[in-house]
């Protein structure tokens, strides 16, 4: 759908009720962002829709606000349906709906692992309006059979990209078919690789699209680079970084458990620092929680990742991020540098990745992706690599006529 966006600048221009646009300006929202204005007018239809667009765009208030607007506030029973992949996510996305429910009497419940079920049960049997789950958990519930979707009026797959990259995909499968025949979806997502279309066309009813997904990552408020690196070097590597950037907080990202472990072992102890840690799956919840707590306060620096609970990190003071290990996958190129560049941020974020020589065709493959070729980034009076006859990078615009 082609939105022209710049002629909308307030909330009122979008069809929403006076009390939500009332509850919306309490709560600080001034102007709508590009997903939100695109969005919003074609949920509150009530048909099904597509929403692309990168994280951090703003995309919670972009299906909730219609969402929300659309539900009968007499019926205790679960007419919205959120599922989203992470713990961390859906936590968010049910603190924020909170919030976007305003005065309202509608109840929400919030579904996920890790956290007591009798409260989520507790929540439901009380007459919940609204349910944010992961999948799992939503399954369990229902098989239980705590969770009843017979009043559902709209299902919101959100980050669905991710749900299915998680393994999600029996799970969402299944909740869809328990879901009435005549409902709303809307689904959102930063990429729509062929999996998530397929999960569209079988579930969707002639769906609008929203397509505000920037592939190239928004060249204008993310600054990109490389810099190859010797695998044995790249831990000095990232210690002459830091010194050089000086970042106010960075995540680093690694592929694996172990590896974030180990680093954060070794930089905790060389940086004498507290304000460093790390998060990945094995991490208790309550751990978990606690350190996402403090990076969101600001009492945490530094931050060491991998890539599946990195994905629920949705914190507007991150201004770098450093892949340490080079993504597996490009999607998870644009997920990571997502988490920079946010829309409260006052400055520009920064993304450097580092890549050993044999890794160069995985960087081609995510500068083919983004359609940005990314520069190179220097370190004074460092050799990175050892000196041998390095791979020539062949340097030019994607989508030229010889591509």
């Amino acid at each position: 759908m082609d939105v022209q966006t710049e002629t909308i600048s307030t909330f009122a221009q979008l069809g929403l009720a006076p009390a939500t646009l009332k509850t919306i300006t309490k709560i600080g929202y001034e102007k709508p962002s590009p997903i939100q204005v695109s969005f919003i007018p074609i949920a509150l239809t009530g048909r099904d829709c597509i929403g692309q667009a990168r994280t951090g765009t703003g995309k919670t208030a972009a299906f909730m606000l219609p969402a929300l607007e659309r539900l009968d506030v007499s019926k205790g029973r679960v007419q919205l349906l959120v599922m989203a992949p992470t713990r961390e996510l859906g936590e968010q996305v049910h603190a924020e709906s909170m919030k976007l429910g305003g005065t309202s009497k509608l109840k929400f419940a919030l579904a996920v692992g890790g956290r007591p079920i009798g409260r989520q049960i507790a929540d439901l049997e009380g007459g919940a309006h609204v349910v944010i789950g992961t999948p799992g958990r939503v399954i369990d519930l229902l098989r239980r059979q705590h969770l009843k979707l017979g009043d559902l009026k709209i299902v919101v797959l959100d980050e669905a990209d991710r749900m299915l990259d998680i393994g999600f995909r029996p799970d969402i499968e299944r909740i869809l078919k328990s879901c009435p025949a005549e409902r709303q979806t809307m689904l959102l997502s930063a990429t729509l690789p062929p999996p998530v279309e397929k999960l569209a066309q079988r579930y969707m009813i002639d769906p609008e699209m929203v397509d505000l997904s920037e592939d190239r990552v928004v060249v204008d408020t993310i600054e990109q680079y490389y810099i190859t690196v010797d695998e044995d070097r790249k831990r000095a590597l990232l210690l002459r970084v830091l010194a050089k950037e000086r970042p106010q907080q960075a995540i680093v990202f690694t592929r694996t458990k172990r590896g974030a472990d180990a680093l954060l072992n070794e930089f905790s102890k060389r940086l004498k620092s507290n304000r460093i840690a790390a998060i990945h799956g094995d991490l208790p919840q309550r751990k978990r929680d606690s350190v996402i707590k403090s990076l969101r306060a600001g009492e945490l620096r530094l931050l060491i990742a991998t890539d599946v609970v990195g994905r629920g990190i949705d914190i507007s003071g991150i201004s770098h991020i450093i892949n340490f290990d080079i993504p597996e996958y490009c999607d998870d190129y644009v997920h990571r540098v997502g988490r920079t560049g946010r829309l409260s941020s006052d400055q520009n974020g920064r993304a450097i990745t580092f890549v050993t020589l044999q890794q160069g065709g995985e960087l081609t493959n995510i500068e083919k992706r983004i359609n940005t070729v990314l520069p190179e980034y220097k370190v004074d009076d460092f050799e990175a690599f050892r000196t041998r006859e390095r791979p020539k990078r062949t340097v030019r615009r994607y989508g030229s006529p010889d591509e």
